[in-house]
């Protein structure tokens, strides 16, 4: 009795310290977190997300995307560029050379020195900061993703599985509403072998009338509906669609700084 005692306060002790750990210390890190001034900027980050996103944002808790897609880019450090500068006054031939002349994958102290050389020559020099990782190779993310990504997105749904792409970025990447309509509705229309399901039932297939919807999608050439039949989206793809582009975490931030 006395052993099973302590080891019920010794399991109460654990769990209720991962508890801590997981659960409140992140509530309270999200729980603090304010605007943040862009990088070398007088602008705040993030914005408000406009109204439709906002209510896209519950569209896509209510259908599970969190399920399959993630949305915080990983980043397993920085590189540095060091370029010569453009006055401005460059002919195009002299700017093209001089973005030919760009030194690439250095770290700071190499970057340091291949600047003041620069300098030291009479020119003018950029340093330039680079994230790297896996993810941001697959073109996901120009950054990590940081606490101030999430300051609107209570609760937060950063996700754990990628049974399709990280969508941290998606608004930047795929920045066209018809795209978006066109990949919730037939995904593998435009991703060729795409193993998405469709989100059908947030469209309505009709008749077309007098004249096509304004609204109905454009397929690309090689996916056919029957004959005299438009694809509209309904309020709640439309509002997936404007979350879906909504989501742009581009912006240097102090704790998580890259070139644009």
């Amino acid at each position: 009795m006395k052993s099973g005692f302590w080891i019920f306060i010794a399991s109460l002790i654990a769990l209720g310290g991962s508890w801590c750990g997981f659960v409140l210390g992140t509530e309270r890190q999200l729980g603090d977190i304010k605007q943040a001034t862009v990088l070398n900027s007088t602008e705040t980050y993030p914005l408000q997300r406009p109204g439709d996103a906002t209510l896209g944002l519950q569209v896509y808790r209510a259908n599970g995307c969190a399920a399959c897609h993630t949305e915080q880019v990983r980043q397993t450090g920085v590189v540095f560029e060091v370029a010569p500068a453009n006055s401005g006054r460059n002919s195009a031939a002299l700017t093209s050379l001089l973005a030919s002349l760009v030194l690439t994958n250095l770290d700071k102290d190499q970057a340091d020195a291949a600047a003041g050389e620069i300098k030291a020559a009479g020119g003018r020099a950029e340093i330039r900061v680079v994230a790297t990782g896996p993810d941001i190779a697959r073109g996901w993310g120009t950054r990590q993703s940081v606490a101030e990504d999430y300051l609107y997105d209570q609760p937060v749904q950063p996700g754990s599985l990628r049974a399709g792409p990280d969508l941290a970025n998606i608004g930047m990447r795929d920045p066209d509403l018809n795209w978006q309509l066109t990949h919730l509705y037939a995904p593998a229309a435009v991703v060729k072998g795409s193993s998405m399901p469709p989100f059908r039932y947030l469209f309505e297939l009709r008749k077309i009338g007098d004249a096509p919807s304004p609204d109905a999608l454009r397929f690309p050439g090689d996916f056919v509906l029957p004959a005299g039949y438009e694809v509209v989206p309904r309020p709640e793809a439309k509002e997936l669609a404007a979350y879906l582009l909504s989501l742009r975490a581009n912006v240097p931030l102090y704790n998580a700084p890259v070139s644009q």
